[in-house]
């Protein structure tokens, strides 16, 4: 086994990855999945088995050889937090050591909530999912809306939330919860949920599109998440729309896409009528009225969606959000109108489709950050 810490550090959170996500589920596997001798995985499966983090019992028989004996994680090794919110709601998951949903916490936000009612009701969806839990808290992952730097753990603006601005959110939160702080743009978050517990398991290029209360768009190429220079990318609900609107127009992408926006086209509810409470009952409810309204939203999603897949290139849009309940219609009439408006499609094929995750994906998304940056110490 290799002495530099750092290495050993990073090769053990690899291995619990590995076993987690099923991707090896032997010491076999382990040792061809990291590119490492079978001897170095022994070492460090032993010492994962000896502090509680694995287990290794039962046999497989592959094709060939001798039966392989199971790699499993101890599920009740510990537990991980993911957090997101909006200016609506803060929405808490509790996962097992074993990435297994346990528990679940929501709570509402006022009209004109405050940065610090922000902060303590993340705590105190973390102190409620305690209860609930088994095994000590391991770490936690946030997802916040808007401009996000990850690697300081800072918060940097979120229009609607009062005083959300350069708040140094993993310092605080992880100062009261003493253990690390993961945080993420909530949709990044998202994404990271479609590879844990949606369709983006066995995908290294996708994104997710993201019609809530704003607009944005997470995406992962080779694997990662991209963040952009500025903390920036896939911020497209600021696009001024329509595209190419003249100089002195205020409409952006979001003020027409948003699922409130999308809902008001749809119904022909006024731009002063305040949307249901339940959207995404709401929006199920429009599939039937397939009209001039339906064919001129989906138009204008197929103008975005085409435009982001000629300068992405991604295997699939992942559609997340109430919008998931207009179906497989919507995202089947978006990709057509998009073809006929952009023949160039044809060398660079697009496929949209509606997530299976539900409201709480951006907190399954948090979790997730918070199991992937984990390793023992």
């Amino acid at each position: 086994m290799r002495k530099n810490p750092a290495f050993q550090h990073e090769m053990l959170g690899s291995v619990i990855l590995k076993v987690r996500s099923g991707c090896a589920t032997s010491r076999t596997l382990l040792a061809r999945e990291l590119g490492v001798s079978p001897s170095t995985v022994g070492l460090y499966v032993d010492r994962l088995i000896v502090e509680g983090f694995l287990n290794e019992a039962g046999t497989r028989q592959g094709t060939m050889g001798r039966p392989r004996r199971l790699l499993t994680t101890c599920a009740e090794a510990g537990w991980f937090a993911g957090v997101e919110f909006n200016a609506e709601r803060v929405q808490a998951v509790g996962v097992n050591f074993s990435g297994q949903t346990c528990a679940a916490e929501s709570r509402p936000l006022p009209a004109g909530g405050t940065a610090d009612l922000v902060l303590k009701e993340i705590l105190a969806c973390a102190h409620a999912l305690s209860g609930r839990m088994r095994g000590p808290l391991l770490s936690t992952g946030l997802g916040v809306p808007g401009l996000v730097d990850a690697r300081a753990g800072v918060g940097l603006l979120y229009a609607f939330i009062h005083g959300w601005k350069n708040i140094r959110v993993s310092e605080v939160i992880g100062s009261v919860l003493k253990v690390p702080v993961i945080l993420q743009n909530n949709l990044r978050a998202i994404a990271l949920a479609e590879r844990w517990f949606g369709m983006g398991h066995n995908l290294s290029h996708y994104a997710i599109l993201g019609p809530r209360s704003g607009f944005g768009v997470a995406m992962v190429q080779d694997g990662a998440l991209v963040e952009g220079f500025h903390h920036a990318a896939g911020e497209i609900g600021r696009w001024p729309w329509p595209l190419g609107a003249g100089m002195g127009s205020n409409q952006e992408l979001h003020h027409v896409l948003s699922a409130p926006a999308t809902w008001r086209r749809l119904t022909g509810a006024g731009p002063l009528v305040k949307p249901p409470v339940d959207l995404r009952a709401a929006l199920a409810g429009c599939t039937a009225a397939r009209g001039a309204a339906w064919n001129e939203v989906c138009v204008d999603f197929a103008r975005v969606i085409g435009c982001l897949q000629m300068i992405a290139d991604t295997g699939v849009f992942i559609l997340h959000g109430p919008l998931t309940a207009l179906g497989n219609d919507f995202c089947d009439d978006i990709v057509s109108a998009a073809y006929e408006m952009m023949p160039a499609l044809s060398t660079v094929p697009l496929r949209l489709v509606p997530s299976t995750l539900g409201d709480d994906a951006g907190a399954l998304g948090a979790a997730s950050l918070a199991m992937e940056a984990w390793s023992p110490s």
